[in-house]
């Protein structure tokens, strides 16, 4: 298992290269969809396998808190429960940390937390969260860490740092209980805005020798113009021969940006999210189907496309089903939002082997920015 470097783009820092998990191989560039509760929301994992998808993403504190470790071990691990058979990222919940912050305390042991289900407290460890993952049968565990707000005073990263790398630590050694289990654990880059606390975070986790390396604490309220720095800058720091995974990041010019600045994995809920309230993404740009310009539109949603909601249905029918507020409308536009992004970082990936990606991704923003007005 692990990451083997294939190609680097001659015209960029982009990279292709094959991630090899216990169930499969994974291609680089490779996008997640982010099943967080075991489920890419309103699609089957059939459908997810059949847009391509290689590597999709759960988050181990949700599925702590409901259904919990019990039913899962007895369903035989995750990929059984969802029915998927293909590799699974997991996160540890460290963002939740984040998100709900009104609930958690934050210690040097671990973090106190309220269920925001049911109000019942918890406290999870670095230890508990890859005991837990194992369970699950994670390909790729992350750690705990602790994810900040931006902006954010550099004294309360650095204290930050300090628990993120100690929890760290912490995890490298629970994961090595679980090696039989043939899990990959990624170690975690800190630092919120500032170049410098980054660059110590990184020779800090890298010194530990991770499977591989996630950006952690971006696009958490900074600019976009800041965010690219910081994407950057950290990937540069990390090692060539390790996969890196910039968390949470997802529109599609932000993708062809990081994959440009050397970057591997991206997961984002924007392709799904946005297809349950209507929106769509084309070559061209976004669509917001619910919109009246598109009543009597008999053309597909993309007809560069050949996911099956394009091959089979029209923006005119997609529109009536959400006016009518049909279940199949939200389907349909999410199933094809997962195609785009899939397709659209295949296709980086085989511009990357063509030395060409810099080209291919000014193509795609040049067009992209003539966003339809409807």
């Amino acid at each position: 298992m692990g990451f083997k470097l294939r190609h680097k783009d001659t015209g960029s820092k982009a990279r292709a290269g094959v991630l090899t998990t216990a169930h499969g191989e994974v291609r680089t560039p490779c996008f997640m969809p982010v099943g967080t509760q075991a489920t890419i929301k309103a699609l089957s994992s059939e459908e997810v396998r059949a847009s391509g998808a290689e590597l999709i993403m759960a988050n181990a504190y949700h599925l702590y808190l409901r259904p919990g470790g019990d039913v899962l071990e007895k369903s035989g691990g995750l990929h059984k429960f969802m029915a998927w058979d293909g590799p699974i990222m997991t996160d540890s919940g460290g963002y939740q940390i984040f998100s709900l912050a009104a609930l958690n305390k934050v210690k040097k042991e671990g973090v106190e937390f309220k269920s925001h289900i049911d109000g019942s407290k918890h406290f999870m460890t670095p230890e508990k969260i890859i005991e837990f993952q194992g369970l699950l049968g994670s390909d790729i565990m992350m750690p705990l860490d602790e994810c900040l707000h931006y902006p954010v005073a550099r004294s309360n990263v650095e204290e930050s740092l300090k628990i993120t790398f100690n929890w760290a630590k912490r995890s490298k050694e629970a994961a090595l209980l679980l090696r039989s289990k043939r899990s990959m654990l990624f170690g975690i880059v800190q630092g919120s805005t500032y170049l410098d606390l980054r660059k110590r975070a990184a020779e800090e986790i890298v010194g530990l020798d991770f499977d591989g390396y996630a950006l952690g604490g971006v696009a958490v309220g900074e600019p976009r113009e800041l965010i690219h720095e910081i994407t950057e800058y950290t990937a540069n720091l990390l090692p060539e021969n390790k996969a890196r995974y910039l968390m949470g990041v997802g529109t599609p010019h932000d993708m062809l940006d990081a994959i440009a600045e050397g970057v591997d994995l991206f997961d984002c809920v924007v392709p799904t999210r946005n297809g349950r309230n209507g929106q769509a993404f084309t070559r061209d740009g976004e669509l917001q189907l619910r919109n009246a310009p598109f009543k009597e539109d008999i053309s597909p949603i993309d007809k560069s496309c050949d996911c099956y909601t394009c091959r089979n249905h029209t923006r005119a029918y997609i529109r009536h089903l959400f006016n009518t507020n049909e279940i199949l409308g939200l389907r349909l536009v999410s199933l094809h939002n997962i195609y785009f992004y899939v397709t659209l970082i295949a296709a980086s990936r085989e511009a990357i082997e063509k030395n060409s990606f810099d080209k291919f991704r000014k193509k795609f923003k040049e067009k992209y920015k003539r966003r339809p007005k409807c």
